[in-house]
């Protein structure tokens, strides 16, 4: 008998790629965006978004695990995801997740009526129609092979936190593009640059990538590569959060 050639393995859109396939699925990716528009979403463009969602939550994990080493401990707690957020504004994306998830309770602040009253929180019911909130179990194999891959376990109430980050994050960031698309580009594209103590200032974003994102061009119907990117840059703050999902989601479809 002669034994077959092993098929190559497809890391990327088209062929191999530098990036490994995202724990996020496009087809995961495109049944949230369905959620939200009736736009089609292109192949590049589920790409893109799903690279997106992963360099969020690693960056969210490892800022994780920085914080559990400090008190020599492994598995992470939602404490720790706390931590990660106070010491690095650009972790803190997802955050309508943060109304429903009790790792957040008290840090939301308290609403007040106009006599003073507090006011309470609505019951929590069934809606027909699907949410980032309803949604977040789709992300939890994605999330649980993210942390598998960054040598990390976590507690079950943290493996749900970050299903919900991501769940929301991946929600808005479709909104956005939808947007992008239906305005012909960013209409209010604007830059924020943090500086963060012991690390050197993210490099400034070039005038022809800044008019590229701004400003589209394509039907009104499809949403595309460069309109996640245009989107990326309103989710993430101007630091290198933003810069690294960009130039990683570029990468993860350069091929495509």
């Amino acid at each position: 008998m002669t034994t077959q050639p092993a098929r190559p393995e497809r890391s990327g859109p088209e062929s191999a790629s530098v990036m490994d396939v995202p724990p996020f699925k496009p087809t995961l990716v495109k049944a949230v965006f369905r959620d939200v528009t009736s736009m089609h979403v292109s192949r590049s463009a589920a790409w893109a978004a799903a690279s997106v969602t992963r360099t969020v939550l690693t960056a969210i994990i490892d800022g994780a695990r920085r914080a559990a080493a400090e008190e020599a401990r492994k598995k992470l707690i939602p404490g720790d995801l706390l931590s990660a957020i106070d010491r690095n504004v650009e972790l803190e994306v997802g955050t309508k997740w943060y109304d429903h998830s009790p790792t957040f309770q008290g840090l939301t602040g308290v609403m007040y009526d106009a006599q003073g009253v507090i006011v309470r929180s609505r019951k929590r019911s069934r809606s027909r129609k699907p949410s980032a909130v309803v949604g977040a179990h789709r992300f939890e194999a994605g999330v649980k092979k993210l942390l598998r891959s960054q040598g990390a376990t976590a507690v079950p109430a943290m493996v749900r936190d970050l299903d919900g980050i991501a769940s929301v994050f991946l929600t808005d960031l479709a909104r956005d593009a939808a947007m992008v698309v239906r305005e012909g580009g960013v209409q209010r594209f604007g830059t924020v640059t943090l500086g963060m103590s012991g690390e050197p200032a993210p490099p400034p974003f070039l005038k022809d990538s800044h008019r590229a994102l701004s400003t589209r061009t394509g039907d009104g119907r499809t949403i595309g590569r460069n309109d996640i990117l245009a989107a990326t840059t309103i989710q993430l703050f101007g630091g290198n959060l933003r810069q690294r999902a960009l130039t990683e989601a570029r990468e993860a479809t350069q091929n495509s």
